[in-house]
């Protein structure tokens, strides 16, 4: 199924340009790291100390969900290393199942990435209208387009452009949040790290009530992981994505893990727990503590910078799944031209058009609410897909091999299939849609196969 001529980037027939291989291990780690860590990181963690009885099991927690996104990376490594084309999980997918199933989860990681795209410009023009024009009627929307639209012409420049770009920001985002740690242990005075209540802690650990909390708050903390893997969308244009891409994966999560916990530990030294557990905004909070009313402006800006580097980074993933589903003819045939740049014009145009009609009308919870739920389905089919793989194709080059294989990709495995079973628990009218729009994909898979469409 590997062909020779994934050894060079692939232009498109009908393109100018092709896809640049350009990329290495500094744009790896950036879109890895910028792609991660944005605003929850400073909300999720009073969510997450809510539902948790001690400072130890919060910060159990936030490690653990860091060990699971290692074991992800992981089996990840292995199928990004061994199919290194454009567009993510939809190749790996394409390659274990064939076209329909490629087609389901092509599909719904495009879905899900470009909603999620439209609420965080939501959130973007949220905080950006409350410090630059409280005062400006439809400021929220006019600041979500103006984002977007930045963002957009910044990747039609180019591939440099838009790396060039993803690095900055994280750089700048971590740079924010250290000086964010340091300041919690220079300017907190430190608090009582008690658990939250006596009858809270007093509670064991194995009843159901407290098993049920930690699956809350571990929900919690997966959520703020999200977007660990974007390193993946860009393998065609790394120039050794054998050994970039697992280095990318594995350094991103280590940076990002050390982040969190170390943002966890600066907030409990400022707040005491019981104000933590009761935090909606808990980064917001600490510096209240520290610098008073003052400070709001400081974490505005500290959203602000983490929000831009998400934006990007999916800005520029997207329109690669757009590309690698016209090659296979399961889109319209422009999304697989490249301009001279190196950026697939009609996938990013495409993305950042549904992007601002989503965020302009701002009505979509359900929609992605039923996208997280693919999100789920989507980590227990990349993982059966390397079983699949394995199996099926036993002598295909593989630059990584998953680590502990069968059992650490099982141990994935396992914990998606009890997420996703929780999910559908905990969101049972999201997952109903869900389930009607994966039953929907088959007829128009159909019609787009008998159609024709990616013809052109």
């Amino acid at each position: 199924m590997i062909k020779d001529d994934l050894a060079e980037p692939s232009a498109s027939p009908t393109g100018s340009g092709k896809l640049l291989r350009i990329l290495g291990v500094g744009f790896g780690l950036a879109v890895v790291i910028g792609g991660t860590i944005g605003v929850g990181i400073l909300r999720n963690p009073g969510g997450v100390a809510g539902h948790l009885p001690s400072v130890w099991w919060i910060l159990l927690a936030w490690t653990l969900g860091g060990l699971y996104c290692l074991l992800g990376a992981n089996y990840l490594s292995e199928l990004a290393a061994m199919t290194p084309k454009a567009g993510g999980y939809y190749v790996y997918a394409h390659r274990a199942y064939g076209n329909f199933g490629g087609f389901v989860v092509g599909w719904s990681d495009w879905l899900y990435q470009t909603l999620g795209l439209a609420y965080i410009a939501v959130v973007f023009g949220e905080y950006a209208s409350g410090l630059f024009a409280p005062d400006l009627g439809g400021g929220r929307v006019i600041f979500s387009v103006a984002i977007l639209l930045m963002i957009a012409l910044l990747n039609y420049i180019g591939l440099r452009s838009g790396s060039g770009t993803q690095k900055l920001t994280s750089l700048l985002k971590c740079i924010a949040l250290i000086a964010f740690v340091i300041a919690c242990f220079v300017y907190g005075g430190g608090s009582e790290t008690a658990p939250v209540s006596d009858a809270t802690s007093s509670i064991p650990l194995t009843t159901f009530a407290q098993i049920t909390a930690f699956i809350l708050a571990f929900q919690l903390v997966l959520g703020t992981y999200d977007g660990w893997h974007e390193a993946i969308y860009f393998t065609e244009e790394d120039r050794d994505p054998g050994k970039n891409i697992p280095r990318s994966l594995f350094g991103g999560l280590a940076v990002i893990i050390t982040i969190y916990l170390l943002v966890n530990i600066a907030l409990l030294y400022v707040l005491p727990m019981s104000e933590l557990a009761g935090s909606k905004f808990a980064g917001a909070d600490a510096m209240r503590i520290m610098f008073g009313d003052r400070s709001g402006q400081i974490v505005t800006v500290l959203a602000l910078i983490s929000l831009i580097g998400i934006i990007n980074a999916i800005l520029m993933a997207c329109p690669r799944i757009l590309l690698a589903l016209s090659r296979d003819r399961l889109f319209f045939g422009q999304a697989a031209k490249v301009n001279e740049g190196g950026t697939p014009v009609f996938g990013l145009v495409v993305t950042a058009l549904a992007a601002i009609v989503l965020s302009s009308i701002g009505t979509f919870e359900l929609l992605l609410a039923i996208s997280a739920f693919f999100a789920v389905v989507i980590a227990s089919l990349l993982v059966i897909a390397l079983f699949i793989l394995r199996r099926a194709e036993p002598n295909a080059p593989r630059p990584f091999r998953a680590l502990g294989y069968p059992f650490a990709p099982a141990a994935v495995l396992i914990v998606s299939v009890l997420l996703a079973v929780g999910y559908v628990v905990s969101n049972t009218e999201p997952s109903l849609y869900a389930i009607i729009v994966l039953a929907l994909t088959y007829p128009v898979f159909r019609l787009i196969k008998r159609s024709n469409i990616g013809a052109g």
